[in-house]
């Protein structure tokens, strides 16, 4: 329908009510289909509002978008967290303009109904991040260097500069040494008078490079060809592949084919496998730099397009999961792609305590089959436990393609809203600043796009501490500006 058939007010009103019965229709029976799953009661309301929510976004709306803003009406750009809700308000108000009588429309949503969403959303995050401390909504959550286990002043003063939530990757040091962290960061705790949660990473099946070798030019360039083995290279192939390194995940390496995509060094290095020979696959490098790259070891390896078929935990994970289940706040899942993987998961972690419902759990969307699930992993998750979502835009990037990054990252913000579920925004923001102690402009606007996040997440550097005061100021400074969706027209101050 045309925004010129919708000028009429009893056109678009009945074009509202029409479009309101579609979502109501195919948003309960999604919610239906989903109610089983939902052992937590308090989740019920954020899982209706998201089958509505997804209902409604099955359309192409803008047609009646551009019909309702000369009436000066909502234009439905900001219905994630209350879709039922917005949509009533409009058609009463639009009601009211035609004469309608209000038994054939739907009641205006109260003040209290219409605000339900925003409430929904803090509850959640409250329950994964703990209350909000420091007069910013926002959290901060920060990984910790391995010194972290030894300098107690280092975890202290990022919890003074603003750290909210101290993040451990299970994939480094050992559970000595989170033991270690961990108590720093609650000794700190005492000391301060403000409260930090403990977020613990699984490793998962993550793929990296090992064992290069690398000989003449010791750089790969286009047209170049490098050896992937699962074994450690062999250098009687040395003077047919002068490059080759071993791929940690060797489960991958026989679900890969003649075409297939392999980035490596978070897509630095861009290959597509050309052979599959008995000592390895055989990748044509098809994007570098002109002056060439480094392929050096312990560097991620990804298969974009390729639908692997792996076990989420591996047997690290699995023991790893007995120490978080006990001391941590949060755990953070790693590529997790499936509600069956949640379940496992959720599983595992009930064998090893006698509240696991009480550990938040984050979702780390990763890959595309991640994006495309999201809605049942939500499900699957929140139906049980706290959850929030983290948008790990290093790995997501790269599967999914650089181009399509944007456009990602703001619909999981919108489907996350939509649930009620908060969202972490992480990698790679202010980077620079944390590890050489200045900031890009576009680090800083990143930064500050943050604020429609309920948590953004720093790695370590050695200017971290430095890093949280910043991003702590940027993001205080911005909540006065922005929230989520919507500008906040505080009073302009530069003119």
């Amino acid at each position: 329908m045309t925004t010129q058939r919708l000028s009429a007010p009893h056109d678009l009103l009945e074009a509202l009510l029409d479009l309101r019965r579609k979502v109501c229709s195919e948003g309960d029976q999604t919610f239906n289909y989903w109610r089983a799953l939902i052992q937590r009661r308090s989740f019920l309301i954020n899982a209706r509002n998201l089958a509505h929510y997804l209902a409604l976004r099955r359309r192409d709306l803008r047609a009646l978008q551009s019909a309702l803003m000369p009436w000066g009406l909502s234009s439905l750009g900001r219905s994630e967290s209350r879709v039922l809700e917005n949509l009533d308000a409009v058609i009463a108000t639009l009601g009211e303009l035609c004469e309608e009588t209000q038994l054939t429309l739907p009641s205006r949503p109260r003040l209290n109904q219409f605000l339900r969403g925003s409430r929904l959303l803090k509850h959640e995050t409250e329950a994964v991040f703990g209350p909000h401390q420091r007069g910013r909504s926002v959290r901060i959550m920060v990984t910790l260097a391995s010194e972290a286990a030894e300098n107690y002043l280092l975890v202290r003063d990022l919890i003074l500069a603003g750290m909210d939530c101290a993040r451990i990757n299970c994939a480094h040091d050992s559970a000595q040494r989170w033991e270690a962290m961990i108590a720093h960061v609650r000794r700190a705790e005492q000391e301060t008078g403000r409260t930090c949660q403990i977020a613990m990473d699984l490793g998962g099946p993550k793929s990296r490079t090992a064992d290069v070798l690398q000989l003449g030019k010791g750089r790969v360039y286009r047209g170049d060809r490098i050896l992937m083995t699962p074994n450690v290279p062999d250098e009687q192939y040395d003077l047919i592949y002068p490059t080759q390194f071993r791929c940690t995940l060797t489960e991958a390496l026989p679900q890969l084919a003649v075409g297939a995509q392999v980035w490596i060094d978070d897509g630095k290095i861009g290959t597509v496998i050309e052979e599959i020979r008995p000592e390895g696959l055989v990748l044509l490098v098809t994007r570098a730099r002109d002056k060439g790259e480094k392929l050096k070891a312990d560097k991620g390896v990804n298969f974009p397009g390729t639908d692997l078929q792996l076990n989420p935990l591996t047997e690290k994970d699995l023991t790893d999961l007995q120490f978080i289940a006990q001391h941590a706040d949060l755990l953070n899942y790693s590529f997790v792609q499936t509600p069956a993987d949640v379940a496992q998961l959720q599983a595992e972690i009930a064998k090893r305590t006698d509240q696991p419902h009480r550990l938040a759990l984050v979702l780390k969307i990763e890959t595309a089959k991640a994006v495309k699930n999201l809605p049942e992993l939500i499900i699957q998750a929140g139906g049980q436990q706290p959850i929030g979502v983290m948008i790990a835009r290093g790995d997501l990037a790269v599967e999914i393609g650089y181009e399509r990054m944007a456009e990602i990252q703001e619909e999981i913000l919108w489907i996350c809203e939509a649930a009620h579920v908060p969202v972490i925004w992480a990698t790679q923001v202010l980077e620079s600043l944390a590890k050489d102690g200045r900031p890009s402009r576009a680090e800083m606007t990143d930064a500050a796009m943050g604020e429609r996040a309920e948590c953004v997440m720093l790695n370590k550097g050695d200017y971290i501490i430095d890093a949280v005061k910043i991003l702590d100021s940027v993001l205080h400074r911005m909540q006065a500006h922005q929230s989520k969706k919507t500008a906040q027209l505080r009073a302009l101050q530069s003119w």
